[in-house]
């Protein structure tokens, strides 16, 4: 399997902003030279508390300058909020930096506040997002083109520079809704997935669909799924459970929050939608979001857990976010990179 670290270049409380860029390149030259595949880059705007990752494309390029083997990717481009020819010159761009490392993870976001300041109605990222990606794909033939959307005009556009991978860099879509995960299938895209909205037998349940579209579709293969979860390893057991326990109790608290807030932003379905998990988050006891929704433990214990999934839910990669809630300390997040690289991938090699 594959393993990266998801980042969001968190804002500690009474810490600097500056501090928040330096802890975030020193996590990323700890997974350089540890051994960590990726490093899966946020999008997050106007939040000022929790993220100074606004613009993850020009950290993406400093990513590139600063490793010669970590994988880059985007977790996700957030493609109805920004022009797609900017996007199709950035990414190829960094894809050339970076000599071919730049994995494209793409998604409308699940939440509408960022639209609401931008201006941009949530209502209409669903289409604004084909759009996009539509015109992204033939800026990349690197020929003259012309599109005609409801959204996005271009006339007569000639992309350059090209990307380094051909013809694109790998695309992976965010999925977090079930009629996303066989239309990603159809499509032939990999998949980042989660469980802070779902629980397994529910994610189960949509991968089968996923997997169906993908071989109805004719794409070789059964596609590609990786698994963005919580991740923190203790040199105990008991460590493992108590040391992120404020952090990851802020992380669904919070989550619960944004969902219940964000109801009512995007239609009568998404709101329903967002109550219903909005009321499962906030009735999660730690034991349950222990067996459910993380995967915390010994490094021994975690290749276990991530065995078990990977049995279940067929994982192709796992994404760890090791500071979910902001609050695990800067040392323990360095350590973790470190035991994860050191004692629970090898047994995925």
């Amino acid at each position: 399997m594959h393993f990266g670290m998801f980042m969001q270049f968190e804002t500690r409380p009474g810490a600097s902003q500056n501090g928040a860029f330096a802890e975030g390149f020193e996590l990323v030259d700890t997974a350089e030279a540890c051994g960590l595949d990726g490093a899966w880059l946020a999008e997050m705007h106007f939040s000022p508390d929790r993220s100074v990752l606004s613009s993850p494309i020009t950290i993406a390029s400093s990513i590139a300058t600063r490793t010669r083997r970590l994988r880059i990717g985007m977790a996700v481009y957030v493609l109805p909020l920004n022009n797609p020819l900017r996007i199709a010159e950035e990414v190829a761009t960094v894809d050339q930096i970076s000599e071919g490392r730049f994995d494209f993870g793409i998604g409308r976001s699940g939440f509408a506040r960022s639209y609401d300041i931008y201006g941009v109605p949530y209502a209409e990222s669903r289409e604004r997002f084909r759009e996009a990606l539509d015109i992204i794909m033939q800026a990349w033939r690197g020929e003259p083109f012309s599109y005609e959307g409801k959204y996005h005009q271009v006339a007569n556009a000639t992309v350059a520079p090209l990307p380094y991978q051909k013809p694109h860099p790998p695309f992976r879509m965010a999925a977090t809704t079930a009629e996303t995960f066989p239309r990603a299938g159809e499509d032939g895209y990999p998949i980042f997935v989660g469980l802070r909205g779902m629980d397994i037998p529910e994610l189960r349940d949509n991968l089968k669909q996923y997997r169906k579209a993908w071989r109805e579709a004719g794409h070789e293969g059964d596609g590609d799924v990786s698994l963005r979860v919580p991740v923190y390893l203790g040199l105990t057991e008991k460590a493992a459970v108590e040391e992120p326990f404020e952090s990851i109790q802020n992380y669904f608290g919070r989550m619960g929050r944004l969902y219940a807030a964000d109801s009512g932003s995007a239609g009568i379905q998404a709101t329903e939608l967002r109550d219903q998990r909005a009321a499962r988050l906030s009735a999660l006891s730690y034991d349950d979001i222990l067996e459910t929704k993380v995967a915390f433990g010994t490094p021994e214990g975690l290749v276990d857990r991530f065995t078990e999934l990977q049995e279940e839910l067929g994982l192709d990669g796992v994404v760890a976010e090791l500071n979910a809630g902001g609050k695990i300390p800067h040392e323990a997040v360095v350590r973790n990179i470190r035991l994860l690289c050191d004692r629970v991938l090898p047994s995925f090699k």
